[in-house]
This record gives structure tokens, C-alpha cells and sequence, in this order.
């Protein structure tokens, strides 16, 4: 094998196996620094001898074995104890085979993330000895220089020798004391893995899966800590995209455009069981919680379209008041971008382009770029990727920044294409969420049949009326007339007007509501089964005549009990005697908040506005599609039909 083959084995296996020898070796010996010295030593003995030898069939262990002899004869040379010497000499012959303890490199960490040392100066000592970074990658996920790093771990190795610190697992009081910080150094190795830092490939999957394994053995071991919970959501629920983050040669692909047939179902339902455990852990969401929740709205979305970055925005806000790094802020804009429209975005980068520690950054520019190009500011945008490309260290970001900005200058050239003009179009400021997921799901369908990079000028009525015909042509007349619309406001944006021209409106009909029977509502008010909030809503609606989504807007404080009437909206509902009797007991000692409340409090993942919040109880405003699902569950048995009635079919029709 060729010597520089050789190096690259070598460099390949000090990666996956040096967090082992280190953890091992600290075990025997007891001081951190001098273990990765052997280490090191063991590491240097693979250079010299394997491209002479050859790879050993078990790599790991021979550095292993190796290692643990330079330990036994740095014992003699220091004259240690005989039994220390006869314990360490007993290791080594149990055999190359021998494996650490399971949780050794679980006590490493607790170790290099000792409260002894800097809290800066505990992640890059885990990050160098667990996960084998080197310190210009460290110096990259801490975004400062390399000679700081460094010395950054040689102090903190020269301070856990000092300070003598035990190779053993907190418990008690210091747990809590020291898992923060555990937890903020398992997250930056998994961010490293997730998206490296340096290198040809966009992935290092070692690094997510140690990370995962890491991270849930901390679960384990502090079961009531929300936090760890919340890191271990995280990290499966982003690890659950991971064979759809590339193509087929290994280029980056975006979030919106993947397939999300290819995220891992087992990992997603993992995570969601992880933020199960970080909300029974109780307590305010921490910064782990809320990222979790962030990534839990993506995992949820069946396609780019059903996104809610509404929520995922709002989720950022508390996220930005709890840890206000300049790249949380980042990722604000991002989301604020895509809720709210891109000049919106825009504004917020642009104020962190002066903040020193995104100077260099890649995604800085790479963000802005890509809020520029959906603004219609091509050429702008296209400076902007070619300058995030010249920042990353990663081969397969930078081929991806360069085709984004190759791709504006080839669009320049031969005029807009279908793709780009969707993107601007539904980049605008003034189409509100709703409007938004309805064009997309519409416009969507015409990239994918028609092609991104059709021109936009060639465009033909005769080609769009083709995908109508092939993709809706049996659709309720309802849904065609939507599609129908997006096409229109499209083509009218983009003055193509005739887009539409071969796509007629086609006549909606709907049936009157039919009243539930009088006889049967006798029926299911004499349930005593009924819980509270259902009677109570059921006569309400009943008795006012109002329309349900009024009646599930109303606050306590817009209730006047003595007059038996509360303000919706513009408009006043009243009811009678029996909903009188019942409101009271529905309010209770609350004062304030939604009238008519959820089962349950809400998730992080799925945080209500605060006007749809109750404040005494964290509850949140029971849904129209929660109330008809129990209404309809309710009525079953007295539905000829067998599926039960809708709410509107308790507003009497005089």
C-alpha cells in the first residue's frame, strides 16, 4: 500500500478508535493528558511501521496494544508502584481482543468536561480527545483561530492534572452541575458530523452516530433532565434526513427540495418519543427542547409546502431570548424569511453582517444570498454565494454555493425560467401562510411536470391546461377552481395572463346544512356522560345560533353572565337558560384566557399564540377540528348514516 494510502488508514482509524484508547488508557493511568500522550505515541508507531507491515486486520486493537505498552513501560520509567505496575501489566495480558468498559468514554467526558475548567476550555478538550477533531476543526465549530484552540487544551490538560480529577461518573448535585456542559459538547460533535466542517464529503456519519450514542446514554443516566431529552430529539430527528441531505454523486441537497420518502421513519418516531420524555420531564423548554421542537414542525410536514414556519418562527423568538448567539439569530432570519416573506429576513441579516464572530462564516452570506435571490436581487445574490463558497471548508458545500451562483449567472443569460420565477413569485411579502401553501401545492405540480429550468416566456396555455388535465381532472370542483386560481394570480404576476386561458371555472354546489332532529338533541342532552365543555359548547352553539368558529373564539373576560351575552368579534352571542346554567361551571375560578380549553397543554413543538393560550392553566384553546371530531363521535348512534353530526348541524335554521 502506497505510504500516503497508508496515512489516510491511519487518520481514518486514529478517528474512530482514539475516544476508546484515550477513555481506556485514562482508566489504567488516571491523568487525562498523559493518556492521550501514549495515545499519540501509539499513533505516531502506526505511521512508522504500517507502511512496512502493512494494516493489521484489527487496526483499533493494535493501537490498543501498542498504547497499553507504552504505558507499562512508562510506569517502570517513572518508578510507580509495584502494584499499580503489576495491575497495568495484568491489563495488557487479557489480550489485543480486550474492549473498554462500556462507559469509559462516558467518564472521559464527564472528565475534560470537569467544572475545574472554562467552560470553552471543556468542549474543546471533549471534542479534541472524545472525537478526534483537529484543532483547526474545533477552531471552525467555536469560529476562532487555531492557536487559541490549542492552547485552549493544553491548559485544560495541565489543570485536570493538577487538579487530579478522578476518572469516575458524577452523581447527585454534581450531575446537573456538569451535564450542560456534557450536552453542549455532544451537540457541536454531532453538528460536526451532521455538516463537517472540512473535507470532500458533506457528512461525517461516525461522528452522528457516536453523538446519538452519547447522547442517549446521558438520557439515561438523567432521566429527569428535559434538556438531555431534548438533545437526543434532536439530533434523531435531524439523523432522520441524513440518506436525503444528497444526490446520487454525493452534492448537498436542500431541505425544501428533498425527498422526504427517504427520511427515516424509525429515527423521526424516535425523536418524537424523545421530546415525549423531555415534556414528562416537566419544566420551561430549554434551548435543546425548543431546537427539537423546530426540527419536530419539519418532520411533521408531509411536504416543503405544509411547513408551518409561522410556529417555527415563534419557536425561534424564545429560542433567540434564551441563547442569543449571532448563529440562533441566523437561523431566525432564516425562518422569519420564509414565515413572513424575504425582505422581512433580509432586514435581520443584514443587521448581524457587522457582528465579528459571523465575519467569516459561510452561511452568512450563503443565508443572505438566498433571501436576495427570492427578493428578484440576482445579481447581488449571486456575489453572495460565490463569497459563501470561498468561506467553507467543505468541498461539497462549496460545489453547491458555486452551482447556486453559476445557476443565477446561466438564468441571466437565457432569460427566467419556471423555477425561478416560482420561487420569486411565492417569495413575495404579501401573500399571507394560508394564500402561500395553496400556490405552492399548485405551482409545485407545474415545476415537476413542466421542469424548473422550462423558460418562462415560452410558457403556453395549451402545456398548463395539460397538467390540469393529468393532475386534477376528477378533483372536486372546489379544488380545481383553487389550482385554477394560483394559476392565474401567477400567470397575471408574471404577465402571462393566457397561462389560464384553457382552464374554465367549473360550478361549485353545496348542500344546505340539515339540522339535527330536535328529538335527538333531546337524546344527547339527557346523556350524563356528556363532560362539561362538550354540553356546555353543544347548547351554546344550540341556543345562539352563532357560527362555531365564533363561539370558539369567545374569552372568559368576554363573557357578561348577569345578560347572558359575550362580544365575538364585531358581533354579540347570547344563549338561554340552560347554557346560563352551565357557563358557570365552566369558568370556574378562571378570569382570563380562551372560554373553551384543550385536553391537554401544549407540546414546545406545537406552542399556541398567546391570545389562544389560557395563562392559569397553560392550556390551549380547544380547536374546531378537535370539537368536531368529539361531536361527531358523540352522534354516531344517532346519525341514520352511521358517521354523526357536524357542529354547524346544532345552529337551528329559524
Amino acid at each position: 500500500m502506497p505510504v500516503t494510502d497508508t496515512h489516510r488508514t491511519v487518520d481514518a482509524v486514529w478517528k474512530l478508535e482514539s475516544a476508546r484508547i484515550i477513555a481506556g488508557l485514562t482508566r489504567m493511568v488516571r491523568d487525562v493528558g498523559l493518556a492521550e500522550e501514549i495515545a499519540q505515541d501509539a499513533l505516531v508507531a502506526a505511521l512508522e511501521q504500517w507502511p512496512e507491515s502493512g494494516v493489521p486486520n484489527n487496526p483499533g486493537a493494535w493501537l490498543t496494544a501498542v498504547a497499553k505498552r507504552r504505558a507499562v513501560d512508562h510506569v517502570r520509567r517513572s518508578r510507580r508502584l509495584e502494584r499499580k505496575h503489576e495491575q497495568l501489566a495484568h491489563d495488557l495480558e487479557r489480550g489485543q481482543e480486550e474492549e473498554s468498559a462500556p462507559d469509559d468514554v462516558l467518564r472521559l467526558m464527564f472528565v475534560t468536561c470537569h467544572p475545574v475548567l472554562e467552560t470553552r476550555a471543556r468542549i474543546a478538550l471533549t471534542l479534541r480527545l472524545v472525537c478526534g477533531l483537529t484543532t483547526g476543526e474545533i477552531a471552525r465549530a467555536f469560529l476562532t483561530d487555531e492557536p487559541g484552540v490549542a492552547r485552549l487544551v493544553a491548559g485544560a490538560k495541565r489543570t485536570l492534572a493538577e487538579k487530579r480529577i478522578p476518572f469516575d461518573l458524577p452523581d447527585g448535585p454534581e450531575l446537573a452541575e456538569r451535564l450542560s456542559s456534557v450536552l453542549e459538547v455532544v451537540y457541536l460533535v454531532f453538528n460536526e458530523g451532521y455538516s463537517a466542517t472540512s473535507g470532500d464529503d458533506l457528512t461525517r456519519p461516525g461522528l452522528c452516530l457516536e453523538a446519538l450514542r452519547l447522547g442517549r446514554l446521558l438520557a439515561e443516566l438523567a432521566p429527569r433532565e428535559a434538556e438531555a431529552h431534548g438533545l437526543v430529539a434532536l439530533m434523531e430527528l435531524h439523523a432522520s434526513r441524513a440518506a436525503a441531505r444528497t444526490g446520487p454523486g454525493g452534492e448537498l441537497v436542500q431541505l425544501h427540495e428533498q425527498n422526504r420518502g427517504r427520511w427515516d421513519q424509525l429515527l423521526v418516531r424516535r425523536g418524537f418519543t424523545a421530546m415525549l420524555r423531555a415534556r414528562e420531564a416537566g419544566g420551561p423548554p430549554g434551548p435543546y427542547v425548543l431546537q427539537a421542537a423546530i426540527a419536530a414542525c419539519h418532520a411533521r410536514a408531509r411536504t416543503s409546502e405544509d411547513t408551518d414556519w409561522e410556529q417555527i418562527a415563534s419557536l425561534y423568538e424564545a429560542l433567540v431570548r434564551l441563547l442569543p448567539t449571532p448563529i440562533v439569530r441566523l437561523n431566525r432570519a432564516v425562518a422569519i424569511g420564509m414565515a413572513r416573506g424575504p425582505r422581512a429576513g433580509l432586514a435581520l441579516v443584514d443587521a448581524l453582517a457587522a457582528d465579528p464572530a459571523l465575519r467569516d462564516y459561510h452561511l452568512l452570506p450563503g443565508v443572505r444570498g438566498d433571501l436576495l435571490e427570492r427578493s428578484g436581487r440576482h445579481e447581488e445574490a449571486r456575489l453572495e454565494f460565490e463569497r459563501a463558497a470561498s468561506l467553507t471548508g467543505n468541498s461539497a458545500e462549496r460545489a453547491f454555493l458555486r452551482r447556486r451562483a453559476d445557476g443565477i449567472a446561466a438564468t441571466g443569460a437565457r432569460g427566467a425560467t419556471l423555477g425561478q420565477a416560482v420561487r420569486d413569485f411565492l417569495g413575495r411579502d404579501d401573500l399571507d401562510p394560508e394564500t402561500l401553501r395553496s400556490y405552492g401545492q399548485t405551482l409545485r405540480r407545474l415545476r415537476r411536470s413542466l421542469g424548473d429550468r422550462a423558460p418562462l416566456a415560452s410558457l403556453t396555455a395549451d402545456q398548463v391546461t395539460g397538467v390540469f388535465a393529468a393532475s386534477w381532472e376528477g378533483v372536486a370542483a372546489r379544488t380545481w377552481n383553487r389550482h385554477r386560481s394560483a394559476v392565474r394570480s401567477f400567470g397575471a404576476w408574471a404577465s402571462l395572463e393566457h397561462l389560464a386561458a384553457g382552464i374554465d371555472r367549473r360550478a361549485e354546489t353545496r348542500a344546505p346544512t340539515r339540522e339535527v332532529d330536535p328529538a335527538l338533541l333531546e337524546a344527547l342532552w339527557s346523556r350524563r356522560d356528556l363532560p362539561l365543555r362538550e354540553r356546555t359548547l353543544w347548547r351554546l352553539l344550540n341556543e345562539s345560533a352563532a357560527g362555531v368558529g365564533a363561539v370558539l373564539s369567545l374569552n372568559v373576560e368576554d363573557l357578561d353572565l348577569d345578560d347572558r351575552r359575550a362580544r365575538a368579534g364585531g358581533t354579540w352571542v347570547g344563549w338561554r337558560s340552560q347554557t346560563a346554567r352551565l357557563l358557570p361551571l365552566l369558568v370556574a375560578d378562571r378570569t382570563r384566557g380562551p372560554l373553551f380549553l384543550a385536553d391537554r397543554r401544549p407540546g414546545p413543538g406545537r406552542m399556541p399564540a398567546a391570545a389562544d393560550l389560557c395563562p392559569e392553566t397553560g392550556r390551549g384553546r380547544l380547536s374546531y377540528t378537535r370539537a368536531e371530531y368529539l361531536f361527531k363521535q358523540a352522534t354516531r348512534s344517532l346519525d341514520p348514516s352511521g358517521a354523526g353530526y357536524t357542529l354547524r348541524q346544532l345552529r337551528p335554521r329559524s
